[in-house]
């Protein structure tokens, strides 16, 4: 097998499992340890992995963000709660914004009672579910293509993001800590800024497990949002500082 081939399937293999050891690797594709280490420092260095110690991981970390087929896996069900809750909050005829989170994402797929809507997204599974439906005008931001986050960021993003208003984004974060909201990518976290700037009304999605963890960059207090809408009760610790800030939480349980 040729190293890109390998290196994709090393990938296919960590999306199912989450993590791997080298040793575990090397077997399952019949090469050297060296050469696995070798394959792995690639994957590092492209952003679609972490290594650990005798393995690697595609689970976040406060510097790592999962790839984006990996995160749709996770939370499925709450997921599509939060999604049919925070679609109540649009009207027929508004402009709205989906950035590239999974959560986020799933809000696309309840919009066709909604019509007629202009929806703004870089998430290149939004701008798949909507191309082409009909009442759905749809601008799809540009800018440079990420396969990690399966969507558009860079300078030609965030012009455009500039010269727009909404009525209404929703957004998601990798990573909630107290009263604020993180992201371990600095691209990532002006491009939601900018969407959070340009909508008059702003909903965080973020499903139970964002809460209690932290990531490299910070991205804005959760009071900036109209409200957080979330699938499961935090902990009593975890609601009181939510609820000291002031933070409109919604929690969409079973």
């Amino acid at each position: 097998m040729k190293s890109d081939g390998r290196r994709q399937g090393i990938m296919d293999f960590l999306m199912d499992t989450g993590t791997a050891s080298v040793d575990d690797l090397a077997s399952r594709f019949g090469v050297s340890k060296m050469t696995v280490h070798r394959d792995l420092d690639e994957l590092e260095e492209r952003g679609f992995l972490r290594k650990v110690r005798g393995g690697a991981s595609i689970q976040p970390s406060s510097l790592f963000e999962s790839d984006f087929r990996y995160r749709q896996r996770l939370a499925g069900d709450e997921k599509k709660r939060i999604a049919v809750a925070a679609v109540r909050m649009i009207e027929p005829g508004q402009t709205v914004i989906i950035d590239d989170g999974s959560t986020a994402g799933g809000v696309a797929r309840h919009l066709a009672d909604l019509r007629p809507l202009t929806v703004i997204s870089n998430n290149l599974a939004v701008i798949q579910d909507l191309a082409g439906v009909a009442g759905i005008n749809l601008i799809a931001l540009g800018g440079q293509y990420s396969k990690k986050f399966h969507g558009f960021f860079g300078l030609l993003a965030e012009d455009t993001l500039k010269s727009l208003r909404a009525d209404v984004a929703f957004l998601s974060s990798s990573a909630i800590h107290g009263a604020s909201a993180f992201h371990q990518d600095q691209e990532v976290v002006q491009t939601k800024r900018l969407m959070m700037a340009a909508a008059a009304r702003k909903y965080l999605l973020a499903d139970h497990g964002k809460f209690g963890r932290t990531a490299l960059h910070f991205l804005t207090d959760l009071k900036a949002f109209d409200m957080v809408f979330t699938g499961r009760e935090p902990q009593p610790q975890m609601r009181a500082a939510l609820d000291g800030a002031g933070v409109s939480l919604t929690v969409i349980a079973d």
